[in-house]
């Protein structure tokens, strides 16, 4: 309260970040006579549930929730195990080039996600054994249009790689040789010593992880075909095609896709908060 002129930027940044959600949520419980009203109003006079309904059920998105879901769960899973893995690697066993690679993992944020579509789609196409392939990848579809080739390019990334090398980094490298004189190995050295102090790093990784999986409309639309492999962005597009766009069933759509990241972040919030700084500012 001392700062008046930061407060009231502080006010004014939060209304610009919750208006627009508070009018998604008003326009989801409103009837189509209200939502195309001459005067707009943040709360609706009669709320209704029907545009849930026609939500879930005429835009598929009940499915799509699910694979997305499913999906997400598996990409956290290999995210957690990998990239803290491999930042585990970086940070406490350097070879001659781990600095090389690592800078060159960080490099590939910068690469543009349209330049790797062709690549992974031909990746996904070509997987041996999958989808009628033989062993030479031909043959048959592989991956596409199948849950494991959304999965694909998401099971290990390369922030997530760079955050966990960072906060490794910062944490003492006496706990490990005190292990090693012991004869620990360098696995129980990670599983026992180090993952346990990285809880909030755990936290981190799992939302971006989540929320990159989640958000990603690109990759999903580019690798499925079939109404049962969609995913959530998938089907909120599907309200938006067309002369007449639903906008009470698409801002519902939103909401309910909106609340398992909330939860996400809720949940992970202090953790993650703290993983992030940390693994941002260390080493």
């Amino acid at each position: 309260m001392r700062r008046p002129g930061s407060v009231v930027a502080l006010v004014i940044a939060t209304l610009l970040v919750l208006v627009p959600f508070w009018w998604m949520v008003s326009i989801a419980f409103k009837p189509e006579s209200e939502v195309f009203s001459a005067e707009p109003r943040l709360l609706p006079d009669d709320p209704v549930l029907d545009n849930f309904s026609v939500a879930l059920d005429a835009g598929n998105l009940a499915t799509a929730m699910t694979n997305s879901l499913v999906v997400a769960l598996l990409v956290v899973a290999a995210n957690c195990v990998f990239a803290l893995l491999a930042g585990y690697a970086f940070a406490k066993l350097p070879y001659r080039g781990s600095n090389a690679i690592f800078m060159t993992i960080v490099a590939t944020t910068m690469v543009p996600v349209a330049v790797t579509v062709i690549p992974l789609f031909l990746i996904a196409k070509g997987i041996p054994l999958a989808g009628g392939n033989d062993l030479l990848g031909r043959g048959g579809s592989g991956l596409l249009d199948s849950l494991a080739g959304l999965t694909l390019p998401h099971l290990i990334g390369p922030l997530n790689v760079f955050l966990a090398r960072q906060y490794f980094m910062g944490l003492p490298d006496e706990l490990g040789e005190a292990a090693r004189v012991d004869g620990a190995s360098e696995f129980r050295l990670f599983w026992r010593i180090y993952l346990p102090l990285a809880r909030p790093l755990v936290a981190t990784v799992a939302v971006f992880a989540f929320t990159a999986v989640w958000d990603d409309f690109l990759w999903p639309l580019v690798i499925t075909s079939s109404p049962g492999t969609q995913t959530v962005q998938l089907a909120l597009s599907q309200f938006l095609t067309g002369g007449n766009v639903a906008y009470g069933p698409a801002m519902a759509g939103s909401v309910l896709v909106l609340l398992p990241v909330l939860a996400v972040f809720v949940f992970n919030q202090r953790s993650f908060v703290a993983g992030l700084s940390e693994g941002g500012v260390k080493g």
